[in-house]
């Protein structure tokens, strides 16, 4: 039974004040672990069981104070796009010459931004970095339109109403061919 030990960057008052000065829960959770650290000497399990998280996680938050300081929990989240083929304003600037060809009513789709993507990479890419890149410049779906954006449903209806059911001759054929 291992009690962790701190190095001492701040006085217990100091100590105390950086606890109460949490931006959030969870940064305020991991400055806990470190508090009741100081001021025990609580064993990590019993620190671990106080706050209702993993003995390893005391280890680990007690361990980065030890190292770098009250700083050690300003540190943002291990999410983000680590690497790319282009950078944002690359795909942009791809993705206009895209979006001018499409607004002249051509029909742009993932498999034309395939090749213009692989010219500007330098390199064959996969499908799936194609559709992230669409996504990412807030490129979507679009299908053609269900009707003529000129046609007048008015016109319609009433040729419906005017046209008749079918002609006599029509009627017997279709009957012939149902026997």
């Amino acid at each position: 039974m291992r009690i962790p030990r701190l190095h001492p960057w701040l006085s217990t008052e100091g100590l105390l004040n950086w606890v109460h000065e949490s931006p959030s829960v969870s940064d305020h959770q991991r400055r806990l672990a470190v508090w009741l650290t100081h001021i025990g000497p609580f064993p990590a399990y019993r620190v671990a069981e106080l706050l209702g998280v993993s003995k390893q996680a005391v280890w680990s938050w007690v361990g980065g104070y030890n190292r770098t300081g009250p700083g050690a929990f300003g540190v943002s989240g291990r999410g983000g796009r680590r690497w790319s083929f282009l950078s944002l304003e690359e795909e942009a600037h791809l993705l206009n010459s895209l979006r001018e060809k499409a607004l002249r009513g051509e029909i742009v789709t993932a498999k034309h931004c395939y090749q213009e993507v692989c010219q500007a990479v330098g390199k064959i890419v996969s499908m799936d970095y194609v559709y992230k890149v669409l996504r990412r410049q807030g490129w979507r779906k679009l299908a053609p339109r269900p009707r003529h954006v000129s046609a007048n449903p008015q016109a319609q209806a009433e040729f419906k109403k005017t046209s008749g059911k079918s002609s006599p001759k029509l009627a017997r054929i279709g009957r012939k061919t149902r026997r």
